[in-house]
């Protein structure tokens, strides 16, 4: 019997690990959000203001650092799929918490000239190569450490965390507009606030330190050893040649949540701040806070839900929800005042957390335990980088050529394209590898023997 299947048989250490493992995702997600959150704020430390493109190339540090996530998703895949989940874990955090403590004490243009860029730029690009570790075995951990028939619920708290690391960074923003000010934030609060990520992250690596490990023990044995079977574990040779279908699958799953996550999240709260925030700031960014927590506590609701109704009405219906509403937000925001910004943003959120919630346990089951890190964590960072993290830089080049109809239509797109996959591919009962791993290499060995036959 596997260790995930031993944790099954305990409600109480469950949801002990699932609080461990949800602890690091807050650190690292915030130290991911705390840079779109304070942008504003060192732009001109790194990038001269009188280049009217100053503001793209901020956003493009922050796109740029998507590249690395398939990399790290990669990298980190393949070590939880070998040496278990919580040693990669341990290793992501840590890798966090370095890069954001050499951004909080990183020198600005003024002394080192262009070279300021190129060190916030690498910075972030490594922190992109540990969030894309962070996602896939996170998600694969807490899919396997979740209690038998509340999957949805337990998982849900991946995205918990993860929203909770933006809604963190915005009550930081908050509290320091309250208490120094514009100026000062902009002076060295900034770097304040990434200084926070950086120790936060180091207390989180001892935490996880006592999680559970959700591998089984026999498998981390045979991947130390060298046992032949083991060499698929983690192999991306093996995710490809045998489970390419799978990766198609989930990136077509993830484009449009994770589209709409950032427009939602990152482009919104955005908005606000250039709109509302030009008369209030404190304003703006309360309204932003507030939003997203309401966000974050929607979550268990969702993976709740989602265990009753069924994972693919639930995507059903996020995907109507986001192609019918997402033209309305990106039309409406920059107009709205304070009370309607935050009503567009409640709305929006209720129909992301549709998604969000249930996110890590609809990709994690599609997989088998040798490559679920490493499968998760590709097709999540693939589909993130082309179309998640590039979200806030295309709508910054479209509205900067006075073309927000353009965006509307890609992101139309691509919403569709995730709806199509949710309708015809998927199912809202049957097996899968996570509940029923057995039937399911029955039938792919019979699918196998019907195709030589």
């Amino acid at each position: 019997m596997s260790l995930a299947t031993e944790l099954n048989t305990s409600l109480g250490r469950s949801i002990s690990n699932t609080l461990k493992g949800s602890a690091g995702n807050l650190v690292e997600w915030y130290d991911v959000y705390v840079y779109s959150t304070f942008a504003s704020y060192f732009e001109d430390k790194f990038f001269d203001p009188a280049d009217k493109n100053s503001t793209i190339y901020v956003w493009a540090t922050f796109a740029v650092t998507f590249l690395m996530r398939p990399v790290g998703s990669w990298f980190f895949g393949r070590y939880a799929d070998r040496y278990g989940r919580r040693a990669a874990l341990t290793l992501s955090v840590s890798i966090m918490a370095l890069c954001s403590i050499a951004v909080a004490v990183m020198p600005t243009r003024s002394v080192f000239g262009v070279g300021a860029a190129v060190l916030l730029i690498l910075a972030r690009l490594v922190q992109g190569f540990a969030t894309g570790g962070e996602y896939g075995t996170s998600a694969t951990y807490m899919s396997e450490a979740a209690w038998h028939g509340k999957r949805g619920f337990l998982s849900s708290f991946q995205y918990v965390t993860l929203v909770g690391g933006q809604v963190i960074a915005q009550l930081v923003l908050l509290i320091m507009l309250l208490t120094m000010g514009h100026d000062a934030i902009a002076a060295w609060g900034w770097r304040v606030a990434f200084a926070i990520g950086g120790v936060a992250a180091i207390v989180v690596f001892w935490i996880r330190r006592t999680m559970d490990e959700s591998l089984s023990s026999a498998d981390i044995h045979a991947a130390k050893t060298g046992v032949l079977e083991a060499k698929t574990h983690g192999s991306i040779v093996e995710l490809f040649g045998r489970y390419w279908r799978e990766v198609l699958l989930v990136i077509f799953i993830t484009m449009g949540g994770t589209l709409t996550f950032y427009i939602y999240t990152v482009v919104g709260p955005s908005i606000v701040a250039g709109s509302v925030g030009a008369s209030s700031p404190v304003l703006a960014s309360t309204i932003s806070l507030i939003a997203l927590a309401i966000y974050m506590c929607l979550q268990p609701l969702g993976g709740w839900l989602a265990d009753i109704v069924g994972y693919k009405s639930q995507l059903v219906f996020y995907g109507v929800g986001a192609f019918v509403f997402t033209w309305v937000f990106v039309l409406v925001l920059p107009k709205a005042n304070g009370f309607a910004a935050f009503g567009l943003l409640i709305v929006a959120f209720l129909i992301e957390t549709a998604y969000t919630s249930i996110s890590a346990i609809v990709k994690a089951q599609v997989f088998p335990a040798h490559v679920r890190a490493i499968g998760v964590g590709i097709a999540y960072a693939v589909a993130n980088s082309l179309f998640g993290g590039t979200a806030p830089l295309i709508y910054a080049a479209f509205t900067g050529a006075n073309n927000v109809a353009g965006f509307i239509i890609y992101a139309m797109i691509v919403i569709a394209a995730s709806l199509v996959t949710y309708l015809f591919f998927l199912h809202n009962k049957g097996a899968n590898w996570l509940d029923d791993p057995e039937e399911m290499l029955r039938r792919r060995q019979a699918r196998s023997g019907s195709l030589a036959a």
